[in-house]
């Protein structure tokens, strides 16, 4: 099978610091990969360089290659708003924009141009629904989505990414302020949407990563330890570091 995404001998710096070391991995259709790992491993770098959001702020500076499709994201001439576009990205704290729930759902497509009403309502209500949002919501539309729960208001932010229509879909620890009850929420939402789209997640916790991951990667110090399916890397890990850290004995 191609992989969706492939990394290349990966590596990224920020300044003096190595972030990433020689980063290579595949990301395969249709799948949850989740890569784990303590803090300060290069988890955050690794998703953000995915669809170049390193490039905003203070960037670093990268080699090798990370390839969507076969197409190297940093070949000259890379549309960045198309990229990330097709590789959306949901962040660890629930990101309400200060407008209904509606607008915040449809603010993306009408920053492509999308201006049909009938239109923006099947991206909103296909949105919503993915993201398992809609039955809660649907009879408020027209009301803020800053009144929504921590949890919903991150189901809001994984649907505005929805509304895109990415084929990839970045996770950063997009359960950590939540509580456990919209944690499961949006780990339901997740498992059906790898049926459409390919899914990368830094999960909060290890138990997270096993609880719906496909394949797994344990990133340490800026480098992949290991990576696998997950049934073998949470019951038979290769190396000790990886079985110390899922076992608890660090981090």
């Amino acid at each position: 099978m191609t992989p969706k995404i492939e990394i290349d001998q990966f590596s990224y710096r920020y300044g003096d610091e190595i972030a990433l070391n020689t980063i290579s991995l595949q990301v395969q259709p249709n799948t949850i990969l989740a890569i784990f790992g303590p803090a300060r491993g290069g988890k955050t770098t690794l998703l953000r360089s995915m669809n170049r959001l390193t490039e905003i702020g203070e960037p670093g500076t990268h080699s090798g290659r990370i390839l969507l499709d076969g197409q190297d994201i940093f070949a000259p001439g890379t549309d960045i708003a198309t990229l990330r576009r097709r590789v959306g990205m949901v962040f660890a704290l629930p990101v309400a924009l200060p407008m209904t729930i509606f607008d915040n759902v449809a603010y993306g497509p009408r920053m492509r141009g999308v201006r049909s009403r009938s239109q923006l309502q099947d991206l909103v209500q296909s949105a919503l629904q993915s993201a398992a949002l809609w039955d809660e919501v649907q009879d408020r539309l027209d009301t803020p989505a800053q009144a929504l729960s921590g949890g919903q208001q991150q189901r809001i932010s994984i649907a505005r990414v929805l509304a895109l229509e990415p084929e990839v879909i970045l996770l950063d620890e997009p359960t950590a302020a939540l509580d456990p009850i919209s944690t499961a929420k949006i780990e339901e939402a997740l498992m059906e949407l790898k049926q459409q789209y390919t899914i990368v997640i830094a999960p909060h916790n290890v138990q997270q990563a096993g609880r719906i991951a496909d394949d797994a990667a344990f990133f340490l110090m800026g480098e992949c330890i290991e990576a696998g399916p997950a049934s073998q890397i949470f019951t038979m890990p290769r190396d000790r570091r990886t079985e110390d850290y899922i076992t608890g004995r660090f981090g």
